[in-house]
């Protein structure tokens, strides 16, 4: 609920950043994007009337672009769940073809380019929810979230991002503030239409991709992962280029997954935490060694023999001035 507007941070969503990542897609960064509204038909009257009082709230105080909604012919008819094997929030939609026709309505008329999607979730029993909100738990509705916004975004290739409606849950007196943005109000839709509003377009055509002045995946110098969350098609994407950026692993976020750089055999920096992210990342940028700002992490010199020829090497480099002027001379003698 709660965000900061950032004017060197881009919305993205996770299969566009997929495809950024292979080199597959380009984002080229907007002044304004036109946003519609698609409101799965499960919502109740009262909750509906919420969330079209949010988004009127945003297009008069924040001066958004929200220019048109609709409701889905058919309830989507939301389930999640937790993966008992691996831990993974995930779940599914029933009627996935009552979204993409809402979408198709609102792109085919041609007022939107980005697409935000209320979905109609099951209020959940407060058991489940209760590690979650003392900031411990996974949340369990980012599963189904994040298919929901693939789905879109790999029909229609244009910004899109959900927000779940559901009934409030009773008051917490011991809530984590990592949690109580959550509780601000009656939906989670006002971050996501400020999100959209100037979220990057998803260009697919490579031929345009200089022209239009867009991001690309090279462009990328450095990427922050948790360190057991390097498995994902966006982070092997970057480990598998040939010019590779400066890849960083946060030991103190730890997730349920277990796909550490050790395990996958990325080459990555540790960092305890992200203070120490940030620190490492401002000396890649200015051309400093990150070991240099550590004590005792810079060892001597090594050596390294000139390669063979005809059979025999011909000099050994060695760290002062005379030895490698002197194999410069016994190399061409």
């Amino acid at each position: 609920m709660l965000y900061w507007p950032m004017p060197n941070v881009l919305y993205v969503e996770g299969h566009a950043l997929d495809q950024f990542a292979e080199g597959s897609w380009a984002l080229q960064p907007v002044h304004q994007n036109k946003v519609g509204l698609v409101l799965d038909a499960a919502i109740e009257e009262e909750l509906r009337v919420r969330h079209l009082q949010v988004a009127d709230a945003t297009r008069a105080s924040l001066g958004l672009p929200v220019l048109e909604y609709i409701v889905t012919d058919t309830a989507l008819e939301v389930e999640k769940w937790i993966d008992p094997e691996n831990g993974h929030s995930t779940g599914r939609i029933k009627h996935p073809g009552a979204l993409l026709r809402a979408v198709q309505t609102l792109v085919s008329r041609g007022k939107v380019n980005a697409i935000a999607v209320v979905g109609r979730f099951p209020d959940d029993d407060l058991d489940d929810t209760d590690d979650y909100r003392q900031g411990m738990g996974i949340d369990d509705i980012a599963g189904v979230e994040a298919l929901i916004s693939h789905l879109v975004v790999k029909e229609f290739q244009i910004p899109c991002a959900h927000a779940p409606a559901m009934l409030p849950l009773p008051l917490s007196l011991s809530l984590s503030p990592k949690s109580a943005a959550e509780e601000l109000g009656y939906t989670f839709l006002p971050c996501v239409l400020a999100g959209l509003s100037n979220a990057p377009q998803y260009l697919v055509d490579k031929s345009e991709f200089m022209e239009k002045r867009c991001i690309l995946s090279s462009d990328v110098d450095s990427v922050v992962l948790p360190i057991d969350a390097c498995g994902g098609d966006g982070a092997l994407a970057f480990a598998r280029r040939k010019k590779k950026p400066l890849i960083i692993v946060v030991e103190e976020n730890e997730t349920v997954l277990s796909d550490t750089p050790d395990k996958l055999q990325i080459e990555a920096v540790k960092v305890s935490n992200y203070w120490e992210a940030i620190g490492v990342i401002a000396a890649h940028k200015a051309g400093v060694l990150p070991d240099a700002l550590r004590r005792n992490r810079i060892g001597n010199i090594c050596s390294v023999s000139v390669a063979p020829h005809n059979g025999s090497a011909v000099a050994s480099f060695a760290s002062s001035a005379w030895s490698d002027v002197e194999a410069s001379f016994k190399r061409h003698s």
